[in-house]
């Protein structure tokens, strides 16, 4: 982008639309595709997730964050309910729309979710291929406490699992 972008050019909702969920997907699939060379298995793997979420969401213990600049989706994240806490997942920011301070501004928007919540602990997959994202995950207090080889994103990756603990 040309332009100086800020965070007061980005509109951040909290409540799904038609569209977004394909869109979401579609995102993953083409940026971890350019980016990691991952495959159409990490596409399938994030729309299995992405449904699950829908089927089973409910507002009071879920939340996504949809952001958008201009009317189109530039980033996104969510929070799951799941037995041992919230799970974060599938956070993405389109390449044009990093480092102006949104990946910040969307952990800290989750981390205010799991308080408000009462969640006293979350976690989250991601893969070693992901420092920038694990540098954010760390500053506010996930830590690394399991990693495996994986060949479900389509080559070969160590996921890795980041759990948070709140007091």
């Amino acid at each position: 982008m040309e332009h100086a972008l800020s965070l007061n050019d980005i509109d951040i909702r909290t409540g799904l639309r038609s569209g977004d969920i394909g869109y979401v997907i579609y995102l993953h699939g083409i940026l971890y595709k350019e980016e990691y060379g991952y495959g159409i298995a990490f596409e399938t793997y994030v729309a299995k997730g992405l449904y699950e979420f829908y089927t089973q969401y409910d507002p009071l213990k879920d939340r996504v964050w949809v952001c958008e600049h201009g009317g189109a989706i530039i980033g996104f994240l969510l929070g799951m309910h799941r037995p041992e806490g919230a799970q974060l997942r599938y956070f993405i920011l389109h390449p044009g729309f990093r480092g102006i301070g949104l990946g910040k501004k969307l952990m800290e928007l989750y981390m205010d979710w799991l308080r408000l919540t009462g969640y006293k602990a979350s976690y989250l997959w991601t893969t070693s291929e992901l420092p920038a994202a694990a540098s954010l995950y760390k500053r506010h207090g996930f830590v690394l406490t399991q990693e495996k080889p994986s060949n479900d994103f389509g080559k070969p990756v160590i996921e890795q699992r980041y759990d948070l603990m709140l007091a």
